[in-house]
């Protein structure tokens, strides 16, 4: 299998309305007429939307609009699904994602994903990472371990764990677990990162190193997260989606640079849900 590559060197990071023209949109993701059914029943339809490469995308909306079902469809977890049927096109960069030929290991690669509740391995914190990267082909063991310390130093972790690292990670406090997850997956220097609200099972202080980590990662990663916290999506947000529930599925109502999202929306209901009035 090819070895891994080494993790791109950091970019300079920028606040979302004080972007350089580097950081600038520039599409990345085409999602066009989108639908996903599991059965019977629609979580979402018809959905067309480009996500810009090296920014925060925040896809925001009530529950059961199928924010979480849209992520799943990017990296092409929904095969996993029994009775799942997924029609439309993405396109990220070239490659034809639901194209039968597509290698899904090779797209998972580069599109990590960081779930709702941390999930670290029953390992050790070094066999976390080691796991991923010697699955795909990295068996150096002085190249794991810079991997490995890269991607801990990536995420804040290597200072607190890096005299403990044959310790179990499930014995790490809830913030720490997450942030080995999000190290496990830059580890295999992905071009994508998906985020299923990844700060709402932690306490506040936790929930703020996440955060400051996620906008710290902005310019290297193209960052696609989901979340009802719509402060959070206004803090570290470049752009932002709000998917609503019509006709029992979910739609997406509007898309756009955040500021315009939150401070003039397009939409009657896009301004009634970031005022409050309504979700």
């Amino acid at each position: 299998m090819t070895p891994i590559e080494p993790i791109a060197e950091r970019r300079p990071q920028h606040l979302p309305n004080d972007e350089p023209a580097c950081c600038k949109p520039h599409p990345f993701v085409d999602v066009d007429r989108l639908s996903l059914h599991y059965g019977e029943k629609s979580a979402f339809q018809d959905v067309t939307l480009s996500i810009s490469k090296g920014r925060i995308t925040a896809l925001v909306g009530p529950s059961g609009c199928g924010k979480t079902s849209f992520l799943t469809c990017l990296n092409r977890l929904t095969d996993l699904i029994p009775a799942c049927l997924v029609s439309g096109r993405i396109t990220i960069d070239t490659l034809d994602v639901l194209a039968p030929q597509t290698d899904v290991i090779r797209l998972r690669r580069r599109i990590g994903m960081i779930f709702q509740k941390p999930n670290p391995f029953p390992l050790s914190i070094r066999r976390n990472l080691e796991f991923p990267l010697r699955e795909h082909g990295l068996r150096d063991r002085t190249q794991l371990s810079t991997a490995i310390e890269t991607a801990l130093r990536d995420v804040g972790l290597w200072d607190e764990v890096k005299d403990r690292l044959d310790s179990p990670a499930l014995a790490l406090s809830g913030g720490q677990q997450q942030r080995l997850c999000i190290a496990r997956a830059l580890a295999l220097s992905p071009e994508m990162l998906l985020m299923d609200e990844p700060c709402s099972a932690l306490d506040p202080i936790s929930s703020g190193i996440v955060e400051d980590l996620i906008v710290r990662l902005r310019g290297r990663y193209t960052i696609l997260i989901v979340t009802h916290n719509l402060a959070q999506a206004r803090r570290i947000a470049n752009d932002a989606a709000l998917f609503w529930v019509h006709n029992g599925a979910g739609r997406l109502i509007e898309a756009g640079p955040a500021k315009q999202i939150f401070e003039d929306p397009r939409d009657p209901l896009t301004a009634a849900y970031v005022s409050g009035m309504r979700g």
